[in-house]
């Protein structure tokens, strides 16, 4: 597997990814209904970086890394990872979020924000948390899951400076 920085023509194989997740409704804050040009400004315009993991050439993931927000608060970056359903259980999400904490350093940032994982994405929490990160907040039913109603959603942190 690598991981590399994406360019502007992978987006065709990141957006089948991209649309299964979020059209499902179930782990991002995202508008189910978004088209491939609204996800493509989401996902590869406005973050700072987008990566691809792939293997035999063929993309089975992404993430993207930006600045949480301004001033005060840059030295904390914000990242989105999505993996291929057909990919799943490879290891890929831990990759690329060890990944993602390396070019975090690399670029200036001193720390890492999740601002909304789903309290029902049981996976994704244990694997942030197997990765360092705390739950700092919990938002009270934060989150419209299309089968299990309001669900609580949690902000998560890591330092990841030295």
């Amino acid at each position: 597997m690598k991981i590399r920085e994406a360019e502007t023509e992978d987006f065709e194989a990141i957006w089948p990814i991209f649309h299964h997740i979020v059209s499902a409704g179930e782990t991002y804050g995202f508008d189910p209904k978004l088209d491939k040009e609204q996800a493509f400004h989401l996902w590869m315009s406005l973050p700072q970086k987008t990566f691809v993991v792939e293997e035999n050439d063929i993309i089975l993931g992404s993430y993207f890394i930006k600045p949480n927000q301004g001033g005060p608060g840059s030295h904390v970056c914000n990242c989105g990872y999505m993996v291929a359903s057909q990919a799943r259980g490879k290891g890929l999400a831990t990759k690329m979020c060890e990944h993602s904490q390396e070019v975090a350093v690399d670029l200036g940032f001193k720390a890492m924000q999740f601002n909304s994982v789903v309290s029902t994405n049981e996976g994704a929490v244990r694997l942030w948390q197997k990765l360092g990160f705390k739950i700092v907040g919990t938002l009270p039913k934060a989150f419209h899951h299309p089968n299990e109603g309001y669900v609580d959603a949690y902000v998560m942190y890591k330092w990841v400076a030295e």
